[in-house]
């Protein structure tokens, strides 16, 4: 099997590994070499649709396509506890790298489909982006920048329905992996709620593997429970 995994982070190196120790090929699509042997590494920025369509233009299409890319704090940008706290620039930067790369990729796949291709493009998303599962509040950014990426991942999954009923289109919610996303919001996790990248992208490979075009449009979480959105 052929994948494009986009994201050379904690779980996009993870992924790409254990789908070359499954004997599949992998193009990684990220800023920097991860210095993977084995992997076809692309030096591009995801969220840069023209750097995108360059460095996809001369490769034949994967089997699957698995956007690993997710923003939930940066030096200066922290989830916010309050409405006070929430700025337009905040918000628009975690739309620009949660939600606009897979919508960039998206159209790249569109343009080159053929209708009875059964391409599988899978994208990271988060339980706390389903607006039914807010319990808590808070973390306005991410959560907008998830929820409009889910709304994405509809929307694609149906017109991909009339346009290539033999693809499909998914969100992955991972679960809380140990990785630098996650590492100021360990504390209070209960035992065995933390999961290595290694064990997630074996959780992700095993969904994905149970997916077809009928559950397109969809999000589910690493243990193949469907999140509601």
């Amino acid at each position: 099997m052929d994948y494009w995994i986009m994201g050379g982070g904690g779980i996009g190196c993870a992924l790409a590994q254990a789908c070359l120790e499954r004997g599949d090929t992998v193009s990684l699509f990220s800023r920097t070499d991860p210095g993977m042997a084995g992997a076809d590494w692309l030096a591009v920025d995801n969220t840069d649709l023209e750097a995108l369509a360059e460095a996809t233009r001369e490769l034949p299409l994967p089997d699957r396509v698995i956007n690993t890319l997710g923003m939930l704090h940066q030096d200066e940008q922290q989830p916010e506890k309050r409405i006070e706290q929430c700025t337009e620039a905040a918000l628009t930067n975690s739309i620009h790298i949660n939600t606009w790369p897979t919508l960039a990729m998206a159209r790249l796949l569109s343009s080159r489909l053929s209708r009875r291709q059964p391409l599988q493009f899978a994208a990271l998303s988060a339980r706390v982006g389903s607006i039914s599962d807010n319990r808590a509040g808070g973390w306005y950014s991410y959560r907008i920048s998830k929820a409009a990426l889910n709304m994405a991942i509809k929307t694609l999954g149906i017109e991909w329905q009339r346009r290539f009923p033999a693809a499909s289109v998914v969100g992955l919610h991972p679960g809380t992996v140990a990785t630098g996303l996650s590492a100021p919001f360990r504390a209070g996790l209960a035992e065995g709620q933390l999961h290595s990248p290694q064990q997630t992208a074996q959780h992700l490979l095993a969904v994905l593997d149970g997916l077809g075009p009928e559950q397109s449009g969809r999000i589910f979480a690493w243990d193949g429970q469907e999140i509601q959105p």
